[in-house]
């Protein structure tokens, strides 16, 4: 199942804070903040997410930080 945040499907095969970056605005530092955040080591790849760390992820970005949609 594809993730997709602020309309963005991020990669499955790659660890979240390489995903993260696939958004606009959004580069390393400011993924590994959001996964800190978001309790959800950085090295796990995405498609081991669970749906609440991804509504985690979702919620952070949605709240913290300025991205087009």
């Amino acid at each position: 199942m594809a993730i997709r945040i602020v309309g963005v499907d991020i990669p499955q095969n790659k660890c979240g804070e390489v995903s993260l970056t696939y958004i606009y605005g959004i580069g390393r530092s400011s993924a590994k903040k959001i996964l800190a955040e978001a309790g959800i080591d950085p090295s796990i790849k995405v498609e081991n997410w669970t749906d609440d760390q991804a509504a985690k992820v979702r919620e952070i970005i949605g709240a913290k930080f300025k991205v087009p949609s």
